[in-house]
């Protein structure tokens, strides 16, 4: 009896072995979720629909688009990239449920750029648990760049703080003197901002913030009337940020709004506002990407080629962009890590750093910071279009100091495709 007991445990130990591997890193590319000799199948959560559908439903399919260029020009490691899209609405009980689906059901290799921060928020347990690696959240949150605790998250925007502390550095410089104000989202997202814009300036006149099932901002903008605000700073999603220079133009309000990078893309603000996008005129945010009306610059020239080609044509706006930018990384990742792909060999190889590309200023990936692209420049928007001010800052989000980043930016390969 003592026997038959130790060889089940036996059993059952291996059985649990076997399973832990199938979950997990791996140790060859044979037994990697989503891998095979000729696929690589990752899988992202978007709001196709909702409240921050605006200009974010554009994001996965620019992504797409590119790595269906990468694949008609063989692939990775003779791999093509499957990618699958699931709406969750910017609906956190939806995140779940579609995260799940596709790591339990379609067994994805990674998440990739899973966008919101109250949205992704809910699923980094889950992901951890299941040893799935959880690359370049489409999101500032700080959250990210948690390596003890989810050593296989990565961000990819500058986080909220870093964004914050740059912004708040123009307006210092620009509006000194000024009622400076802030309007945020009720999360992370609005927090982070907040925390470093007053690292930089100190506590601010007055904030206020939203939450996405509210469209109503009318009571939050009259606040900040009634306080007298001249400087109004916004961390907003598109949607948020039309309404907000909507309604404050309705009651008489003309503040100088600063806007954060992922509520600014005038393209999308412009078709939200419609008949009152003249009210962008003047707006300041920042980036870290190309501008996609710079067409002198070679990656703009790439994004629009490989998106007439492979994105039915879609309109260019930031957003695809963006898309293609993360895209690029990825397949970037992809080369370092080698054919013998892993989840393990993924994450080493992100943290490993190094990568060049679109940016502006360089990522930070170490083993020691998760955290995505270090800075910004800032933006205003003349004409319906934003235009550059001044030079790239980097900073971190503690206290360190603001500074010009001067390196001049990398072009992209002949073929639009990096190399091992």
């Amino acid at each position: 009896m003592k026997r038959t007991a130790t060889v089940l445990a036996a059993v059952l130990l291996a059985a649990a072995g076997c399973s832990n591997s199938d979950s997990g890193g791996g140790s060859s590319s044979a037994d990697t979720p989503g891998v095979t000799d000729t696929e690589i199948v990752v899988g992202t959560h978007m709001p196709l629909t909702g409240p921050a559908a605006a200009g974010y439903s554009k994001i996965a399919p620019a992504t797409k688009a590119y790595f269906d260029y990468v694949n008609a020009n063989g692939g990775v490691h003779g791999r093509k990239i499957t990618y699958k899209i699931m709406d969750d609405g910017y609906n956190p009980a939806n995140t779940q449920q579609v995260v799940r689906q596709l790591v339990l059901q379609d067994k994805v290799f990674a998440i990739l750029n899973g966008l919101g921060t109250p949205t992704h928020s809910g699923v980094l347990d889950f992901l951890k648990t299941n040893r799935v690696p959880d690359l370049f959240v489409a999101s500032g949150s700080r959250s990210w760049n948690q390596p003890d605790k989810y050593p296989g998250t990565f961000g990819f925007n500058p986080d909220y703080t870093v964004e914050g502390k740059i912004l708040a550095t123009h307006v210092k410089t620009e509006h000194a003197g000024k009622k400076v104000c802030f309007l945020g989202q009720d999360d992370d997202f609005g927090r982070d901002s907040l925390a470093g814009i007053e690292k930089v300036l100190g506590p601010v006149a007055a904030k206020q913030s939203y939450v996405t099932s509210n469209p109503n901002v009318g009571p939050q903008i009259g606040a900040l009337k009634a306080a007298g605000c001249q400087v109004v700073m916004l961390a907003t999603v598109p949607g948020f940020t039309a309404l907000s220079i909507g309604t404050a133009a309705k009651i008489g309000f003309k503040p100088q709004f600063v806007v954060s990078n992922v509520g600014s893309d005038p393209t999308t603000l412009a078709k939200t506002l419609g008949a009152a996008a003249p009210l962008l005129e003047g707006v300041v945010a920042a980036n870290y990407l190309p501008l996609v009306n710079d067409t002198a610059n070679p990656w703009i020239q790439l994004y629009t080629k490989v998106n007439k080609e492979y994105n039915a044509g879609a309109e260019m706006d930031n957003n695809v962009v963006y898309g293609m930018s993360v895209a690029y990384l990825f397949v970037q990742s992809l080369q370092s890590a080698g054919k013998d792909l892993t989840r393990d060999g993924i994450i080493e190889a992100v943290k490993k750093g190094g990568f060049t590309g679109p940016g502006l200023v360089p990522t930070r990936y170490s083993a020691t910071d998760h955290s995505g692209y270090g800075g910004e420049q800032l933006t205003v928007i003349e004409g319906g279009q934003a235009k550059w001010i001044g030079k790239p800052f980097r900073t971190d989000d503690g206290d360190g100091a603001v500074e010009v980043y001067e390196q001049p930016a990398v072009a992209p390969p002949a073929n639009g495709i990096p190399a091992a």
